[in-house]
């Protein structure tokens, strides 16, 4: 997944994401929740918006970002998907954002891309 991003933002001029641990378990974590309760959403199940789980998993953030889907069964499609849509292909092709954690869960293929650029 993140070699598919770093291509898009390659050839938008940007310069390549690097993986977060923290980010990732923010995106991992809600993926599962997702998964967990068959819901797509930016709100997870306790009420949390991207700031707070993304703050909750420890990364000082300067700015940040969150795309989700369901239902793509890989992250080639997924991608294709997210490039497809003006907001999240905005997401992906930002180039003030220098790092990234996807996650991945099942039932249902539900996906989190968090991007977030470091105080």
């Amino acid at each position: 997944m993140v070699d598919l991003v770093n291509s898009e933002r390659r050839k938008a001029g940007c310069s390549p994401l690097t993986v977060n641990a923290k980010l990732t378990k923010a995106a991992q974590d809600h993926s599962k929740d997702m998964a967990d309760h068959r819901n797509m959403s930016h709100t997870g199940s306790d009420g949390s918006s991207p700031e707070d789980r993304i703050t909750r998993a420890g990364y000082n953030w300067s700015s940040y970002g969150e795309n989700v889907a369901y239902g793509y069964s890989s992250p080639e499609s997924v991608m294709k998907g997210w490039m497809s849509s003006p907001g999240h292909k905005r997401n992906i092709l930002d180039c003030s954002f220098k790092e990234i954690g996807v996650g991945h869960a099942q039932p249902d293929d539900y996906w989190t891309q968090d991007f977030g650029t470091a105080r």
